[in-house]
C-alpha cells in the first residue's frame, strides 16, 4: 500500500493586502506543518505545481525552506513557475528551459511527475517530447507496479470559468499514450485551486485543492477566485490491487 499527500498552487511570494507574500507562505508553512506531524510515515508529499508566483530565484529559496520535510517532497512546474530557476534552485542543476520531467520509484508505485506548463503563457500542454518521455517510462521499469501521472494543468473541463479557459489541452495525445499501458492507476493534477474529480481515458482525474485560495463554483455565489477558506490537501491511498482513495482535509490552525 501506498500513501501520498498532495497539494497544489502555494504561489510563494504572491503579495495580497499589501503583506509582501507573508500569507501564501505562511499558509504553505500550515499545511507543511500538519503533515510533518502526522504520526504515521508518508511515502511522498507531492505538490503539484505553481510553487513560485512569479518563477524568482529567490522566491524558489523559499519554496525549498517551506517545503522542508521528514517526508520525500516531490515537486512539478505550473504556469507561474519558470523552469530555469525552478532547476537551478529547487533541484541543483544546470539551468536549462527544457521540460521538468521526473520518475520517483516508490516502494509500491511508479510516480511519473510531468511538465504541463508552456513557456509565457497560462494554459498548459504536454508537448511531444514529454508524452515520448512517458511513454518510454511506462514502457520500461517495473512493469508489475501501478503508476501515478501527475503534472499542474487539469487535461479536461471542471466547469469552472475561471480555470477552464487555461487548462491543458490536446489531451487526446495522452489518451492515446495512456491507452498502451493500463499500468496507469491515475492521473493527479492541480492548478484548479480547487479540490476536484473527474476522469479521462477511463481513469481517475484527482485534483489537489489549492493552497493560496480556492476558486469556488457560480452556485457558491460566485464563479472567482476567494480567499476566506482554509488550506486544503488530499491523501492518496494506493491499494496493492491498484485502487485508488482519496481522502480530502482541511487544514484548520489549532
Amino acid at each position: 500500500m501506498v500513501t501520498i499527500a498532495q497539494f497544489s498552487d502555494i504561489h510563494i511570494g504572491q503579495d495580497h493586502e499589501g503583506d509582501s507574500g507573508a500569507r501564501a507562505y505562511r499558509r504553505a508553512e500550515q499545511v507543511m506543518a500538519y503533515l510533518n506531524a502526522l504520526p504515521g510515515p508518508l511515502d511522498a508529499v507531492l505538490v503539484t505545481g505553481d510553487l513560485a508566483d512569479h518563477g524568482l530565484p529567490a522566491e524558489y529559496e523559499q519554496v525549498a525552506k517551506v517545503l522542508a520535510s521528514r517526508h520525500p517532497v516531490l515537486t512539478c512546474p505550473g504556469n507561474h513557475d519558470r523552469r530555469e530557476a525552478y532547476r537551478e534552485v529547487l533541484l541543483g542543476e544546470v539551468p536549462t528551459a527544457g521540460p521538468v520531467n521526473r520518475r520517483h520509484e516508490l516502494p509500491g508505485a511508479d510516480l511519473l511527475m510531468l511538465d504541463s506548463s508552456i513557456p509565457g503563457r497560462d494554459d498548459g500542454l504536454l508537448d511531444d517530447e514529454t508524452l515520448a518521455w512517458l511513454d518510454a517510462r511506462l514502457a520500461d521499469g517495473r512493469q508489475e507496479l501501478p503508476a501515478l501521472v501527475a503534472f499542474h494543468h487539469p487535461p479536461a473541463e471542471l466547469h469552472l470559468p475561471y480555470v477552464d479557459p487555461i487548462r491543458q489541452f490536446g489531451e487526446e495525445r495522452l489518451t492515446e499514450v495512456l491507452a498502451r499501458h493500463p499500468r496507469v492507476a491515475a492521473l493527479l493534477c492541480g492548478h484548479a485551486h480547487t479540490g476536484a474529480a473527474t476522469t479521462l481515458a477511463g481513469l481517475p482525474v484527482l485534483v489537489a485543492p489549492g493552497v493560496v485560495s480556492t476558486v469556488s463554483l457560480a452556485c457558491e455565489g460566485t464563479a472567482d477566485v476567494t480567499f476566506d477558506q482554509p488550506p486544503m490537501l488530499v491523501l492518496h491511498v494506493l491499494d496493492d490491487a491498484g485502487r485508488l482513495t482519496s481522502h480530502f482535509r482541511a487544514v484548520v490552525p489549532a
